[in-house]
């Protein structure tokens, strides 16, 4: 196992990587820059070390000083967390070249995972659904004869795209040039790649997502699924396993694509599956995110594995200690993702507690915000033994939760939990545009 390990990112999940290896004996290495020397994680880290100005790309995106930082530390290993470099195939094969260990999959496995297109078409060969769709379209042209061979509505999507940026829904043909120019500038800009590729639209869709660990050995196991169909813009604002349209014989089929999409690829760490399911619940690949969830705890809850642990021991050579048939979903686990709705200090910070309930987060009272990085303040996250329970709970826990001198999304995530229809479970990824009309 690692005596040291750096952490190249910031916020909760750096507080949350420095936590896990706090409980595995290992020492961490904070990196942080300007506008975060005041961040927690610098203060519980065992060393911190400044990498540079507040700019992302002179600093958690800037893979040479990261490198530098670990080689000093004698760090042995690198955590990415989620965001910055934790999908980067070039940092990873930097890593390697200087000794590293990368707390993820190879470089070469997160190239061929980032192309979703060529992704779909491992899945496919794979015997793995995929959602009917094209391959890289090089022009506008291509994109109109694509979208009527497929049949409008359809989905342009970024081959190198994630977190929903580079994607648009087309309606009709009228639509389609300008989409196609817009969503490839974004992704150009997002990604270094504008390359994209079109899918049928699937309407209305659950999104559902199967968490991984894939040990060196060669075994997989399914650690639940996850229910994330609330979301705007195509960004996740709850999210929830067991998903309550899942059922157990579905879940099975789940986990068996899931699984033949992860050994197709010699896959190994913690990886998430995600699929769209219709109404009829025919499930499709969507893709595969080569990196730990920003919603893995509703999946550690539900199994009692410790999703950042394993990561680290499987980055280690460490066998998986269980079969499938070990891990047993129990109960029911919600998270709320806490949004910032713009800058400012904290000047009053409440945390609920009680049983199964946690707020990973980096505020604390006095924090001053900085404008240059993701808005998300924190993830509210219960358990209970059943959905019901656990959205109760949730209820309360945000009704609780107070964040002063900051604007942010408490409100609106009470407002969401209340709504019957998310009480029924029976809802999909266009649960907020009805809602708002």
């Amino acid at each position: 196992m690692f005596t040291k390990l750096l952490i190249a990112n910031r916020g909760e999940i750096a507080v949350r990587i420095i936590r896990a290896c706090k409980e595995m004996g290992i020492r961490t290495v904070a990196v942080y820059s300007k506008a975060d020397a005041e961040s927690i994680h610098v203060a519980l880290a065992d060393e911190a070390i400044c990498i540079g100005e507040a700019a992302a790309k002179d600093s958690y995106l800037n893979q040479e000083r990261i490198i530098s930082a670990a080689i000093a530390s004698k760090a042995q290993a690198i955590h990415p967390g989620y965001g910055f470099l934790a999908e980067n195939a070039s940092f990873a094969k930097l890593c390697k070249k200087y000794g590293i260990a990368f707390v993820g999959p190879s470089g070469e496995l997160i190239d061929r995972m980032g192309d979703k297109d060529a992704a779909r078409r491992l899945m496919k060969a794979s015997g793995v659904p995929i959602i009917p769709g094209s391959g890289i379209l090089e022009n506008v042209d291509e994109a109109k004869k694509a979208a009527k061979e497929i049949g409008y509505p359809v989905m342009l999507k970024a081959s190198a795209g994630g977190g929903g940026k580079g994607i648009r829904l087309v309606k009709t043909e009228d639509e389609l040039e300008q989409a196609f120019k817009t969503a490839s500038s974004e992704a150009q800009q997002a990604f270094g790649d504008g390359r994209m590729y079109m899918e049928k639209y699937i309407y209305p869709a659950k999104h559902i997502e199967v968490q991984l660990l894939c040990d060196e050995q060669g075994h997989v196991v399914c650690l639940g699924e996850r229910e994330c169909s609330i979301q705007r813009n195509n960004q996740k604002l709850i999210e929830e396993s067991p998903s309550p349209g899942v059922t157990k014989g579905k879940r099975a089929e789940l986990f068996k694509a899931a699984t033949k999409a992860a050994k197709a690829v010699g896959y190994v760490n913690a990886g998430t599956v995600e699929f769209l399911m219709d109404r009829d619940k025919n499930f499709y690949f969507m893709e595969m995110n080569t990196r730990l969830q920003v919603e893995h705890p509703v999946s550690e809850l539900v199994t009692g594995k410790d999703i950042v642990k394993w990561q680290i021991r499987i980055a280690a050579g460490v066998e998986l200690d269980c079969t499938q048939a070990d891990i047993k979903v129990r109960g029911a686990a919600i998270e709320c993702r806490i949004n910032a709705g713009g800058v400012g200090k904290v000047n009053f910070l409440h945390i609920p507690s009680g049983p199964w309930v946690r707020f990973d987060t980096f505020l604390y009272q006095g924090y001053e915000v900085p404008p240059f990085y993701d808005s998300m303040l924190g993830k509210m996250i219960v358990f209970s033994s059943t959905r019901e329970e656990a959205i109760r709970k949730m209820q309360s826990a945000l009704c609780e939760l107070v964040i002063g001198g900051l604007p942010n999304n408490i409100e609106d995530q009470i407002d969401i939990i209340r709504d019957p229809v998310f009480h029924s479970g029976d809802y999909y990824t266009d649960f907020i545009k009805n809602r708002e009309g």
